[in-house]
């Protein structure tokens, strides 16, 4: 598979950036509200950093490399 540049994928995946970046930044916030508190701190700014990767790969169009590669291991498309 080819690597194709989308626009469309590029503001999505900045969309999901930002949210990522404002859950980092305001995960104590959250976790008081909606978690356990102190203990939940680091899981929550942990999932925020996961969004935040997740973002970059979709703003960069290589969701569909991963989605492809998982998709030929398993399947043997």
């Amino acid at each position: 598979m080819q690597y194709t540049f989308s626009f469309g994928a590029m503001f999505l995946g900045i969309g999901i950036l930002i949210a990522g970046a404002l859950f980092v930044r305001f995960h104590m916030i959250i976790a008081d509200n909606f978690g356990g508190g102190l203990g939940s701190y680091e899981k929550y700014k942990m999932w925020g950093l996961i969004g935040c990767g997740v973002g970059m790969a979709i703003a960069l169009n290589l969701h569909t490399l991963v989605l492809s590669w998982i998709a030929h291991m398993v399947f043997g498309i």
